[in-house]
């Protein structure tokens, strides 16, 4: 088969291979080229003005060397066998694939209930019969199969069963190819991937049921609603069920230590980090001021019948009392957050939280508990950091403000280029609390955070995506046609399907720029 792959006007790849009809074959020919497409992207070399040819180079010329008539990689047999070959053949030489404490039940069906033989005048081939590892385990652990699953999926459950489970035989329960305790990653499996618990900065805590193993509280193939922490982060049980199984609340000391509060209903984990925190008790790393010095009946009057009972009328009326800043900002903002107009405990957890502000579950999820229509944009490929993976408030002011959707500043592309521009402040550092800073303090953010940002090359409103491109909302006819440019004009804020972040989830390609220029021509149609 012989197929075209566009590159630019005047260069397209003429790819030959050899397609088969066997499950799955199409989608790995189409995961293929875009790969391919990708790898050009990164080797070409530029800027080009729009129209020309793009220089490519071409480093390998045995790339494209590879055959799609085969699921997975076939392994050519060190020596011919027959095409129905049966287990006792296989185990006269692999017999090492059924000693361990737990064996893969299909085992006893036989080797080629998994695996087929394929036999040429040449060669002998082992392969799958599925096109991949995990395809071949859903035929059987169909009920753990993500595409069927409602929430968050363990990320290692989607692409790969074999990064965690041997197929054959382990001494782990669950064919698990290491036990899930321990203190390194050489002894804990789920340490291959998560560092939580390793290293406890000095003065700090770390939960000491980390070494009964991480299966103690956690169900790793449990799935359900990704808002509730107990499908989020696969727990046994919700909390505080799952932490009473341990914790005893009728205990003396804890009772001293929570004040006489109520705890039969109380979230620990809205206080407490269930893993390790800098602080000690696990308490959670930023703490609001009176909980962290032990200020409760600034807040509290003594629990009353099993519940908490507070100083004022409500948690907004005491809340007030000292963050009347924040009151009046609230009821003078020219546009007004409606969820700011409510209860402060709705977003804000009182006590402490995993980040400034203390917003519950976290500063994203806090946002999308109402605000669904962004919470389906959560679902595409590629998330813009700031908006899912920090939290809205960097760029949105959720207490109300003068600008259109609740923006820190007024003009988009200022907005932006706080942290994509050349010439933005330099960030500050906080380093007690290891952060920096940006839109002159207001925003506190992880001292990495600036790690994998892309700083544009812009100057005097021009450059960007190519050399003299205008990106400027002051109409400048010397650099600009038809019309002023923001950052929005061609891209997402919050996510797409690719990673340029683009509008309507398109690629970027010669079609894409055509959307605003005719024809090899650089103006506006």
């Amino acid at each position: 088969m012989q197929f075209a792959l566009p590159w630019s006007d005047n260069f397209v790849l003429i790819i030959s291979t050899r397609i088969g009809r066997r499950e799955g074959i199409l989608d790995r020919c189409h995961s293929f080229v875009e790969s391919f497409r990708q790898a050009l992207r990164l080797r070409t070399t530029g800027p080009a003005p729009l129209g020309s040819p793009h220089k490519i180079t071409i480093i390998a010329a045995g790339l494209i060397a590879m055959s799609f008539t085969r699921p997975m990689a076939a392994v050519q047999h060190p020596v011919p066998l027959a095409a129905n070959t049966d287990a006792a053949k296989c185990l006269e030489c692999h017999e090492d694939k059924t000693k361990g404490k737990s064996a893969h039940s299909a085992i006893k069906m036989g080797c080629l209930s998994c695996h087929e033989v394929r036999v040429n005048k040449d060669a002998t081939h082992v392969t799958l019969i599925k096109a991949t590892p995990s395809a071949l385990c859903f035929t059987c652990h169909s009920e753990k199969n993500p595409s069927g699953a409602k929430g968050h999926v363990h990320p290692p459950g989607v692409r790969d069963c074999l990064k965690c489970h041997d197929p054959h035989a382990s001494d782990e329960k669950n064919q698990l190819l290491k036990a899930m305790s321990g203190a390194t990653a050489k002894e804990n499996l789920c340490l291959s991937c998560h560092t939580i618990g390793v290293d406890v900065p000095k003065g700090g805590s770390r939960h000491a049921a980390l070494d009964s193993g991480c299966d103690a509280c956690h169900v790793i193939h449990k799935t359900g609603d990704p808002s509730q922490p107990e499908f989020a982060s696969h727990l046994a049980k919700p909390a505080p069920q799952l932490c009473l199984d341990c914790h005893d609340i009728s205990d003396a000391g804890i009772r001293k230590a929570h004040q006489d509060q109520p705890l039969a209903s109380a979230d620990c984990l809205s206080c407490h980090d269930p893993h390790q925190s800098r602080s000690p008790k696990l308490l959670q790393a930023f703490q609001h001021n009176p909980f962290e010095n032990k200020m409760c009946d600034s807040c509290h009057q003594p629990a009353k019948d099993g519940k908490v009972v507070l100083k004022a009328a409500d948690s907004k009326a005491l809340c007030v009392t000292c963050h009347e800043e924040q009151a009046k900002q609230i009821a003078s903002a020219k546009v007004q957050h409606q969820g700011a107009q409510g209860d402060c405990t709705t977003c804000h957890n009182p006590h402490a939280g995993k980040s400034p502000g203390f917003l519950q579950p976290d500063p994203v999820a806090a946002c999308l508990a109402c605000h669904s229509d962004q919470a389906a944009e959560f679902k595409k490929k590629h998330l813009h950091q700031p908006a899912f993976e920090q939290a809205c408030s960097i760029c949105h002011v959720a207490h109300g403000n003068d600008n259109a959707k609740l923006l820190r500043v007024a003009d988009v592309n200022t907005l932006c280029l706080e942290c994509h521009g050349p010439d933005s402040p330099e960030p500050q550092k906080l380093q007690d609390e290891h952060l920096i800073t940006i839109f002159n303090g207001k925003v506190k953010l992880p001292e990495d955070y600036f790690k994998n940002i892309s700083i544009l090359p812009l100057k005097y409103g021009t450059g960007h995506p190519t050399e003299g491109h205008p990106v400027s909302t002051t109409m400048d006819r010397k650099t600009m046609k038809a019309a002023p440019l923001s950052c929005l004009s061609c891209h997402q804020p919050h996510a797409s399907a690719n990673s340029g972040l683009l509008v309507k989830d398109q690629e970027a390609n010669m079609a894409f720029c055509r959307t605003c220029h005719t024809e090899g021509r650089m103006q506006f149609k």
